[in-house]
Parts: C-alpha cells; structure tokens; sequence
C-alpha cells in the first residue's frame, strides 16, 4: 500500500521548521512552516502548492524569498496560509525587492489570513509588480482547505503571540489489490487514478469507467461499472492523519484545545524546545517541553511521535529530548516531580 502522504522534516532537529509532505500519484507538495529550504533541490520545492504557517518568526518565515525566487517565471500560483497579519507580512516582504523586469511572469502569490470564523484572501500578482487585488472575507468553521481526498485544519495556540496548529487528514484510503487486477486481465495505467477520483467524488455505483491500456492480448479498452470495481479490485481503509505542532506555551488552555485537534493521529510532529529540567526557560520562551509533547501524544492516543526543533543548549545531548519525549509518551516509569496530567489538565 502507498500511503497518499509522504513526509520529511527538511532540517535537522536544531534546524528551522519545515515538514514537506508530497502527495502520491499528484505533482503536487505541501510545506508547513517555511524556515530554511534554500539547500533544498529546485525541482523539490517547485512541487509546493499550499504553504501553512503558524508563525511568523524568522525561523519560520525565512524561506519565503527563495520560494518565490524559485517560482518567478512560473505559470502558477503558491498559496501561503497563516495567522492574523499574514497579508501585511507578505507584504512587506515583497515591497523590499525591485520589480521592474517582472511584466510578463504571470506568477501569483496568494495569502490566506486565518482568523477565528473567517479567512481574509488577497492575491499579488507578479506581473504587476506585486501588487495586490482587493481582500476578500469568507466564512470560515471547520476545514481550512477541503479537497475530494484530503482536508487541512487549523487551530490557534498561544506561542505568547498567536501559533497555528495544523492537521492533514486523508478522508480514506483506497487500496488497488494488484493480484485482482492481473487475475481479472486488467492492465495497469491512467485509468486506475481516475477510478480513485471517481471514488473520492462519490460518483454512483452505475457510473462507467473506461479502462485502457496494455495487456498480454494487446490495447485494451472497455467499459466496467464504478461499482464492480470497488467491488473486485478496491479495498477502502482509514485514511492518514498528520499534526504538525510548532511552539506553543505548555499551559492549560493550550493542552486542552490540542489534544482533541490531535486525537487519533497517525504521527504527530510536536516542537520539544526544552527539557522538563528546564521548563522555566521554556515558560519564559512560550515553548513546550519534550515531556510535555510526549504528554500530548499519549493523550491524544497517536500512533507515532516525531519532535523536532530543539533548542541549541543541547546540541551535546539530543537523544535526552527524545528519550524524555518517548518516556511520556509510552509512559515507561514515573518521571520525577508531579503528575503531569494533574499539572496540566
């Protein structure tokens, strides 16, 4: 089975936060948070559609100009989603540069500002030097972004500043039982992702799909109902579903808006800036600690744990962060001071 999601921090753990995703079978990447990603390859990075950001601190915000450096001359638009004053930081960025060359580049950045039960849309348009058209507001509840086979969702978190969350979940998985296929005498090839299609849009059963392709009797091509097929050759699972947590304040309104946004996930990337040691200082920065991310994970009952963006104080000891993060999380043995969940819950 190819999971629909493939994901990688692009930096070490004391690097900027960058978790790109690339969807199977589509030429198409999403990118949370946009720190450094100048080292990464241009064909990599031109794949990005979606860009969402929790915040706009530099370590988060940094590869905002290679992006669009990269996508200059492109026929497309990226779109950059993010908190509350989004539109006015992508703003600025763009006015520090000379557009005079740029007339023809028909390339669009579009902002998508998220607020509490609206979302605020400008585009900027490269050919006219980055000016932008009119801002508009629509309503906003529950997805961020909904497509046939995926939605993304936000949360707001308070970083001392406000920090998005975001989730990415595949609404299911349809799996292509290949041994079926050769013993039906069905080749392989295009039609195959336009029955998934057919599927996530929920067309009938009776809808006819047309199959064409190579097989030992040569070209093929026929007809055979949407319903047979899932029928024969198509088994429906459960989808993934990825969080992406990146600094937050290890406080209680915090925790008890997180945990329900995180329930059930497949793998949850959490920032871990601190040890439990140091919790003041991660107070005093408006970060969690690895306990604390371990503490989300084991509540929220997710399958794996990834955390990531450490602070450089412990560049001599990594595997600590992890170990205490792995420690809470799968809750082997009782960690000195008090029980988190009564500190925290």
């Amino acid at each position: 089975m190819t999971p629909l999601f493939q994901y990688e921090l692009l930096n070490q753990p004391f690097g900027d936060p960058a978790l790109y995703v690339r969807l199977a079978g589509e030429r198409k990447a999403l990118l949370f948070d946009l720190g450094n990603i100048s080292f990464v390859k241009a064909g990599k990075l031109c794949k990005i559609s979606d860009v969402y950001v929790s915040h706009t601190h530099m370590d988060h915000f940094i590869g905002f100009d290679h992006l669009i450096r990269l996508n200059l001359a492109r026929d497309r638009t990226i779109r950059i989603c993010g908190p509350k004053g989004m539109i006015q930081n992508v703003k600025g960025k763009l006015k520090g540069y000379t557009w005079d060359l740029v007339d023809s580049y028909p390339f669009i950045v579009e902002v998508v500002e998220i607020h509490a039960r609206t979302l605020r849309i400008v585009q900027f348009f490269c050919k006219d030097r980055f000016k932008h058209g009119d801002v508009r507001t629509v309503p906003y509840e529950d997805a961020l972004d909904s497509y046939p086979h995926y939605t993304v969702k936000a949360l707001s978190l308070d970083h001392k500043i406000t920090s998005i969350a975001y989730s990415l979940e595949e609404r299911f998985h349809i799996n292509i039982n290949k041994d079926r296929l050769v013993k039906l005498g069905l080749p392989a090839g295009k039609w195959l992702r336009e029955l998934k299609d057919h599927i996530w849009d929920g067309k009938p059963d009776e809808w006819p799909v047309r199959i064409s392709g190579d097989t030992m009797q040569g070209q093929q091509t026929q007809e055979i109902t949407l319903g047979r097929l899932k029928k024969d050759i198509v088994t429906i699972t459960r989808g993934q579903k990825i969080v992406y947590i990146s600094d937050c304040r290890g406080i209680n309104k915090n925790f008890k808006r997180v945990i329900p946004f995180v329930c059930g996930a497949d793998i949850l990337f959490c920032e871990a800036a601190f040890l439990e040691k140091d919790s003041d200082k991660a107070v005093a920065r408006g970060h969690l600690t690895a306990r604390q991310a371990g503490f989300i994970a084991r509540e929220a009952g997710v399958r794996e744990l990834q955390v990531y963006h450490f602070s450089p104080r412990y560049e001599h000891c990594p595997e600590l962060l992890y170990q205490e993060a792995q420690q809470e999380f799968k809750g082997n043995g009782h960690m000195p001071g008090k029980d988190i969940k009564e500190q925290y819950l």
